[in-house]
């Protein structure tokens, strides 16, 4: 029987930095080259979700050594569906970069890094062991310092060393807990270690100790209370690209490897660490509303909305259930389609109205209609109102919520989504509905290559609203998978 060829994935976005490394000084051929390798990352994710889900997990033993010795690719639903989502959102950011990125940038490898920065994500999704998992952070790292402080301008600077610095911090704290999981385990292999902790093997004192580094390193990545004030320090200085393929992507990689974690390596259900998780996320989609509520800038409403939004997340895994790690993967797909859009539109809006200070723009609904209907689709979406994705989302962990009789945690994520709608109404009455000011800037024509990445992920967003019953199933399966790992 043949097997899906699972290194097509990662290798296809390192094949295209070699190549674009050997086109050093032709910008657009290296543009192209990134809009093609990322146009095949995108079938080859999504042909793995579909052999995925007609064969079950695959398995890649590199180099013939099998685990827990070997290094092991494999790729059950979640992470199928994590790298198909990478293959789109990096598809559209590749198109955005075209007309976006600096001659700039682009002479300092801003093409070549972009793919180290894919190659990262797709090996962090497809990784089966936690030390493996951290060299993929490192890659990721490594590559994200470099897009955010490429355009050398202070406040990149400045937002690109508050990441590094909290991030470095983070991965040593991984470290720690992979090595404290290794003395106390003697393994890193995620399926492994899900036997070894069901046995009762290593002792219950080695495996929360090792728990709680891995839980305040991952609590970092994914951007939770009160670890995130990286976050909306650096995702509103690089350029737009950048920004909106981190916000949809980047947060999420610290929640997968929180649900791959503690959704399923270790055996949680009777410790400390969802009790723990449970009221750190319900501050966090607190703290992250109020703080988009206070901001007129929108990338940094966008921001601090991302904060917000994983707490949602990882309240789901918080939960335990299958329901609810299912309704919490279905959320992390939705969110990366929206989000990322909604900085696509925060470009569109800083390049046609000239700024993004809400309170320097307006009268974008009469100059730029078109603009509008593509803010709304995501804005809409991500407050929750019906019939779009962000409704099925919320309302498939209110169902696990409730069924927990958690009334005090559902009233919080009600009273959430209304200021999650509120900060978007904000933005529209600002920049489209208002007076235009006397004082601001001409409006301006965009790119092509601005639009067509918001027409494709507005047109996902919509198919994901009306038909969500596919990904629901996709989820499902998914939490099965990652409940029931697989035999030694």
């Amino acid at each position: 029987m043949t097997t899906f060829p699972l290194y097509l994935c990662p290798l296809i976005p390192l094949g295209a930095a070699l190549l674009q490394v050997l086109l050093q000084g032709r910008g657009r051929a290296q543009g192209i080259v990134g809009v093609v390798a990322t146009g095949l990352l995108m079938i080859c994710g999504i042909a793995l979700v579909g052999y995925v889900k007609a064969n079950g997990t695959v398995v890649l033993d590199v180099g013939g050594w099998t685990a827990p010795v070997g290094v092991r690719l494999q790729a059950d639903m979640l992470s199928a569906l994590m790298v198909a989502i990478t293959g789109v959102i990096g598809f559209c950011g590749a198109l955005h970069s075209l007309p976006e990125a600096a001659a700039s940038e682009v002479r300092r490898g801003y093409h070549v890094v972009y793919q180290f920065l894919l190659f990262g994500v797709c090996g962090s999704f497809l990784t089966n062991d936690l030390f493996n998992l951290y060299v993929w952070f490192e890659v990721m790292l490594l590559s994200s310092f470099v897009l955010l402080s490429m355009g050398r301008k202070k406040d990149q600077l400045e937002g690109a060393v508050k990441y590094v610095v909290l991030n470095i911090v983070a991965s040593m704290v991984f470290l720690i807990g992979a090595g404290l999981v290794y003395a106390t385990l003697g393994t890193l292999n995620f399926s492994d270690i899900a036997h070894r902790v069901a046995e009762g093997q290593g002792g219950a004192a080695g495996i929360r100790l090792a728990a709680v580094f891995l839980l305040l390193a991952f609590s970092v990545k994914a951007g939770l209370f009160p670890l995130y004030a990286w976050l909306p320090s650096s995702y509103h200085t690089p350029n737009h690209t950048v920004s909106a393929v981190f916000a949809g992507l980047l947060t999420k990689v610290g929640v997968y490897a929180l649900i791959r974690t503690f959704g399923a390596a270790f055996a949680v259900e009777d410790g400390f660490v969802l009790p723990v998780l449970w009221v750190v996320s319900l501050l966090t989609m607190v703290t992250g509303v109020l703080g988009a509520a206070s901001q007129f800038h929108i990338r940094k409403i966008l921001s601090f909305h991302i904060i917000s939004q994983i707490g949602y997340m990882t309240f789901g895994l918080a939960l335990g259930t299958a329901g609810a790690i299912a309704a919490a993967i279905f959320y992390v797909i939705h969110h990366i389609l929206v989000k990322t859009n909604l900085f696509f539109a925060a470009s569109a809006i800083d390049r046609i109205g000239g700024g993004e200070d809400l309170k320097k723009t307006g009268g974008l609904y009469s100059k730029a209609p078109w603009l509008a209907a593509l803010f709304l689709i995501p804005a809409l979406s991500l407050g929750g109102i019906p019939p779009f994705s962000g409704f099925w989302a919320k309302l498939a962990l209110l169902r696990e919520i409730l069924g927990v009789d958690a009334w005090v945690a559902a009233t919080i994520a009600l009273v959430v989504g209304i200021f999650t709608l509120f900060s978007m109404t904000k933005i529209w009455a600002e920049a489209f509905w208002k007076d235009r000011p006397e004082d601001a800037a001409p409006v301006r024509r965009i790119h092509a290559g601005h639009v067509v990445p918001m027409v494709l992920l507005a047109a996902g967003t919509v198919v994901l609203s009306v038909y969500p019953t596919y990904l629901f199933e996709l989820a499902q399966i998914a939490a099965h998978d990652l409940l029931t790992p697989p035999a030694r």
